[in-house]
Protein backbone atom coordinates (compact mmCIF):
# COMPACT_ATOMS: atom_id res chain seq x y z
CA UNK A 1 0.00 0.00 0.00
CA UNK A 2 0.88 3.57 -0.30
CA UNK A 3 2.00 5.68 2.63
CA UNK A 4 -1.02 8.32 1.62
CA UNK A 5 -3.35 5.33 2.60
CA UNK A 6 -2.20 4.95 5.64
CA UNK A 7 -4.39 5.98 9.10
CA UNK A 8 -3.45 7.99 11.95
CA UNK A 9 -2.16 6.33 14.64
CA UNK A 10 -0.90 3.54 13.42
CA UNK A 11 2.70 2.51 12.33
CA UNK A 12 4.39 1.10 8.43
CA UNK A 13 7.28 -0.35 7.41
CA UNK A 14 9.24 0.99 4.47
CA UNK A 15 9.27 -1.26 1.89
CA UNK A 16 10.07 0.91 -1.44
CA UNK A 17 10.32 4.85 -2.45
CA UNK A 18 9.99 6.00 -5.75
CA UNK A 19 11.34 9.64 -5.92
CA UNK A 20 13.77 11.91 -7.24
CA UNK A 21 17.01 11.33 -6.14
CA UNK A 22 17.05 14.49 -4.08
CA UNK A 23 14.39 13.90 -2.35
CA UNK A 24 15.40 10.20 -2.00
CA UNK A 25 18.49 10.79 -0.16
CA UNK A 26 17.00 13.77 2.14
CA UNK A 27 14.34 11.28 3.43
CA UNK A 28 17.71 8.63 3.90
CA UNK A 29 19.48 11.43 6.03
CA UNK A 30 16.35 11.71 8.26
CA UNK A 31 16.35 7.59 8.83
CA UNK A 32 13.81 7.13 6.26
CA UNK A 33 15.43 3.75 4.68
CA UNK A 34 13.97 0.37 4.17
CA UNK A 35 12.13 -1.26 6.92
CA UNK A 36 12.12 2.00 8.60
CA UNK A 37 9.10 2.25 11.03
CA UNK A 38 7.00 4.99 9.77
CA UNK A 39 4.14 6.18 12.43
CA UNK A 40 1.24 8.34 11.00
CA UNK A 41 0.79 10.89 13.73
CA UNK A 42 -1.66 13.25 11.55
CA UNK A 43 -2.86 13.51 7.72
CA UNK A 44 -4.14 17.32 6.94
CA UNK A 45 -6.72 18.04 4.22
CA UNK A 46 -4.61 18.44 1.57
CA UNK A 47 -2.90 15.22 1.72
CA UNK A 48 -0.01 16.11 3.92
CA UNK A 49 1.03 14.07 6.30
CA UNK A 50 2.67 14.42 9.86
CA UNK A 51 5.00 11.35 10.11
CA UNK A 52 7.78 9.69 13.13
CA UNK A 53 10.73 8.44 11.75
CA UNK A 54 13.15 7.24 14.12
CA UNK A 55 12.68 9.67 16.30
CA UNK A 56 12.50 12.15 14.11
CA UNK A 57 8.62 14.14 13.27
CA UNK A 58 8.12 15.87 10.46
CA UNK A 59 5.89 16.50 7.61
CA UNK A 60 5.80 15.18 3.99
CA UNK A 61 3.15 16.26 1.38
CA UNK A 62 0.95 14.09 -0.79
CA UNK A 63 3.14 13.39 -4.21
CA UNK A 64 5.93 12.20 -1.95
CA UNK A 65 3.63 10.36 0.05
CA UNK A 66 1.67 8.52 -2.89
CA UNK A 67 5.39 7.20 -3.98
CA UNK A 68 5.88 5.55 -0.78
CA UNK A 69 4.92 2.06 -0.47
CA UNK A 70 4.85 0.49 3.12
CA UNK A 71 3.90 -2.55 4.58
CA UNK A 72 1.78 -2.43 7.97
CA UNK A 73 3.70 -3.07 11.04
CA UNK A 74 2.32 -6.11 12.51
CA UNK A 75 4.28 -5.44 15.70
CA UNK A 76 2.66 -2.70 16.80
CA UNK A 77 1.16 -3.33 19.63
CA UNK A 78 -1.06 -6.17 17.58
Amino acid sequence: MKLIEGETGKSYLVERMRLPVNIDRRLAALGMTGDAKVSVLNKKKRGALIINVRGTRFAIGKHIAENIEVREDMSDGE
